[in-house]
């Protein structure tokens, strides 16, 4: 597949190496230029590209963004194709990336972007820490291969998110309808816990909306206090840890 991606941070960077060396065509883009980007993301063929090219001429694009800039760069999707998919990666930290009222009101993050960029979208890869992303993939049907969830209204959207999670190491899990994709955001306990496709189910169905922001702000804070700031992702070992205990 030709695939844009905007974003080059913590997960944005591994999305571009892993479905590069899948095969893909990937493009590449952040706020600053192609030129500020850093070789190592291109490692497996991936270009950069400036923003607007990014999405041009792709079956699929993906936003690895911060979620409060996502009305910044719906401009840019004016113009894209109704049937190229566009993938959202991104969640909702206020005390990070600011306060959205909608959000706070109790708004679904995946509605509210989909709102924002006027178009249907597919929530994928947003559920599992950047370290262990990065480290943990493995071959289909190793024994434990851990699955992300995968949101979206569309079907056939849906199944394009799920081969591309497959394309980078793990099981991509159908979490249904956007509606439903709170079940995987901060606090859940489908959230940044490292579960099997066995195990996903009940974890998405236990999850309590109404619990969630708290249970965030606690693993926020506990990552403050443990790493000095809330920019630094912690590790997979202590992250996944934190999250069992907080969200499960």
């Amino acid at each position: 597949m030709k695939i844009g991606i905007l974003g080059v941070g913590h997960i944005g960077k591994t999305l571009s190496r892993k479905l590069g060396a899948a095969g893909h065509d990937v493009k590449v883009a952040n706020s600053r230029g192609p030129e500020t980007i850093d070789p190592t993301v291109l490692a497996t063929g991936a270009r950069a590209v400036p923003a607007a090219e990014a999405v041009q001429g792709v079956d699929v694009v993906i936003l690895s963004i911060p979620l409060n800039r996502i009305p910044d760069i719906a401009p840019l999707l004016t113009n894209v194709p109704t049937e190229t998919v566009v993938i959202d990666t991104s969640n909702y930290y206020p005390a990070r990336d600011s306060e959205i009222a909608a959000i706070e009101a109790g708004r679904v993050e995946s509605l509210w972007a989909a709102e924002q960029l006027g178009r249907s979208i597919v929530k994928a890869w947003n559920a599992i820490g950047s370290d262990s992303f990065a480290l943990k993939g493995t071959p289909a049907g190793t024994p434990g291969r851990i699955a992300i969830p995968v949101a979206a209204d569309d079907d056939s959207e849906r199944a394009v998110g799920m081969a591309l999670v497959e394309d980078t190491g793990f099981d991509g899990f159908d979490a249904g309808p956007l509606a439903q994709s709170w079940r995987q955001q901060p606090g859940a306990p489908a959230y940044c816990t490292d579960l099997t496709r066995d195990e996903m189910p009940a974890a998405l169905a236990s999850a309590e909306a109404a619990r969630l922001p708290k249970r965030r702000d606690l693993a926020v804070a506990a990552i403050v206090e443990r790493l000095g700031d809330g920019t630094t992702n912690p590790g997979s070992e202590y992250g996944v840890r934190l999250s069992r205990a907080l969200y499960m």
